[in-house]
């Protein structure tokens, strides 16, 4: 089965719209994928909830976030509100989810 692990590091909805779009369609057609929170991207979970936004809300059901980075979240001021919200807070890496675990489990990086 073919791996996939989308890195949001940016913090345009818009952006990250194609990565929960890719991730849906994905996860549909049969592959093993994850979605990471990092950067600014960590300060959209607050704007997607609040919006009750319909993509958003799909891809938390299905389960394809793994996490959001716990030191982007506190840089961004939205730890407090990220800790509440369903999605795990890692930081195994200096404060931030790391990417060798998911390359040593045969998933794809993509980044954006």
């Amino acid at each position: 089965m073919k791996k996939v692990a989308f890195f949001a590091f940016q913090g345009e909805q818009m952006c990250f719209m194609h990565i929960l779009l890719n991730a849906i369609d994905m996860h549909e057609k049969g592959m093993e994928v994850k979605i990471i929170m990092e950067g600014a991207a960590t300060k959209l979970i607050k704007e997607l909830e609040e919006s009750e936004n319909k993509v958003y809300k799909k891809a938390k059901e299905l389960n394809l976030f793994d996490s959001i980075c716990k030191a982007c979240s506190a840089k961004m001021g939205v730890l407090e509100y990220n800790e509440k919200c369903g999605i795990p807070i890692k930081g195994e890496l200096n404060g931030h989810p790391a990417m060798y675990p998911f390359i040593e489990e045969g998933y794809e990086i993509i980044t954006l």
